[in-house]
């Protein structure tokens, strides 16, 4: 029975029903969603699905997050969801390398009220992530960039997370291609590495979900 898988494939009506029974989107999500997809094509699928979002704010809250970091904002739904979660006077600092992406999450928190909450460094995240303290002073990280940099972005930051503070890490199951051995390019390569280290990472404790795309949390002992 421990190795009777208990998730299900979601058709599209099964995932409208679970749309149906969550937060849904508000109007300044909507519209931030349907702008991404008008202006970006078929780039938009990088954004984080609505019930993640949804799913990330509560996290966030949970944790009483002050001080947040996000690898990869593209347009920006992430980092608003997770900027709504924050206890009173937190911040979160995002890093991302796209003037043209983050100008459209830049309206969008605007439009939500959480402007002030976010810290958009436009830069290589290494070269950020270096300027930070050296002290176990962030509660919450959330890493959805180049996949093969996944691995230095969890080293940089880990020692900077305070104990029991927590890492999520987005698309670790790729589409089903982390098992797919006709998949060698260089993305799934590494989503296979990182997730093989972090399973055997005794600096943490690890579960992997079944969230959109597959969902690693890393909880710092």
């Amino acid at each position: 029975m421990a190795d009777t898988p208990k998730s299900i494939g979601l058709s599209p009506d099964l995932h409208a029903y679970l749309l149906a029974h969550g937060t849904a989107p508000d109007a300044v999500q909507q519209a931030l969603i349907a702008r991404t997809e008008s202006e970006l094509g078929a780039v938009a699928r990088m954004q984080i699905a609505p019930e993640q979002g949804a799913f990330m704010t509560m996290l966030t809250r949970l944790v009483g997050a002050r001080t947040a970091v996000e690898i990869g904002t593209f347009t920006g739904y992430s980092a608003l969801c997770i900027a709504r979660g924050l206890a009173d006077g937190g911040r979160l600092l995002c890093c991302d390398v796209s003037e043209e992406w983050t100008a459209i999450a830049r309206d969008a928190w605007a439009a939500a009220g959480v402007a002030d909450r976010i810290d958009l460094r436009i830069a290589p995240a290494l070269e950020t992530i270096a300027t930070l303290p050296e002290t176990e002073h962030v509660d919450l990280v959330f890493i959805d960039a180049d996949k093969e940099n996944y691995a230095g972005y969890y080293e940089a930051l880990l020692p900077r997370l305070r104990p029991n503070g927590l890492i999520l890490v987005d698309n670790t199951l790729w589409s089903g291609a982390v098992i797919d051995p006709e998949a060698q390019d260089a993305s799934t390569q590494a989503i296979r590495a990182f997730n093989d280290m972090v399973a055997a990472d005794d600096r943490v404790d690890t579960v992997m979900l079944a969230v959109s795309d597959g969902l690693t949390f890393l909880r710092k002992r």
